[in-house]
């Protein structure tokens, strides 16, 4: 396979390990409609594979529009990616009523917490296991993967930067979502959002 320049497709490392000291907040958004734009915000974290090893890749998405509004790459798993591309999303978007994410320690942790506190967004967690709570972004992932990130054989985060930047501003801007009644994520959030500023 290698000669080939083949490799299987596996389940990379877990980047959704939970901190024993960290607390865990309920999940809030069973039975909850989630019609309209920054009414929830869904963050994950997904590994990257590069030649020499993994990135990790962190994205803040709107839940009702599916629009990605900020994504990092790193090299570590420390939460000071996973805050940046919180507090760039606010900074452009404005802030969401509640963040959802699962209970990773950098989502449980001192400055994530924090940072959502302060802005005054309600606090959401999946069920431990749960991946189906946080179904848009899991859908995300295997998409990039798929059509994407498996396409190429990335040498350094350069190049996996660069094909991820290209990926999702296609999904954003033209990818139409038949969730969406075949628009955008782009037109859905930005044509909701102005539509509630003129109401």
């Amino acid at each position: 396979m290698r000669i080939l320049g083949l490799q299987a497709i596996y389940k990379g490392p877990n980047t959704s390990k939970k901190h024993p000291q960290h607390p865990v907040y309920p999940y809030l958004l069973r039975k909850l409609p989630i019609t309209r734009p920054n009414h929830v915000w869904c963050c994950d974290i997904t590994y990257i594979p590069v030649r020499r090893g993994f990135l990790y890749l962190v994205a803040i998405m709107d839940w009702a529009t599916r629009k990605v509004l900020a994504w990092r790459l790193s090299n570590t798993l420390d939460a000071s990616f996973c805050v940046e591309a919180l507090n760039e999303a606010i900074a452009k978007y404005g802030k969401p009523e509640i963040m959802n994410t699962d209970q990773g320690s950098q989502f449980t942790g001192t400055a994530w917490i924090t940072t959502l506190i302060d802005a005054k967004i309600k606090i959401s967690m999946d069920g431990r296991g749960r991946y189906l709570d946080n179904i848009f972004i899991e859908r995300l992932w295997r998409s990039l993967k798929q059509e994407a990130v498996y396409l190429h054989e990335l040498q350094d985060g350069f190049q996996a930067k660069r094909v991820i930047d290209e990926w999702l501003e296609f999904y954003n801007a033209e990818r139409p979502h038949t969730a969406l009644d075949k628009r955008t994520p782009d037109d859905a959030y930005f044509e909701a959002t102005q539509m509630n500023q003129a109401a």
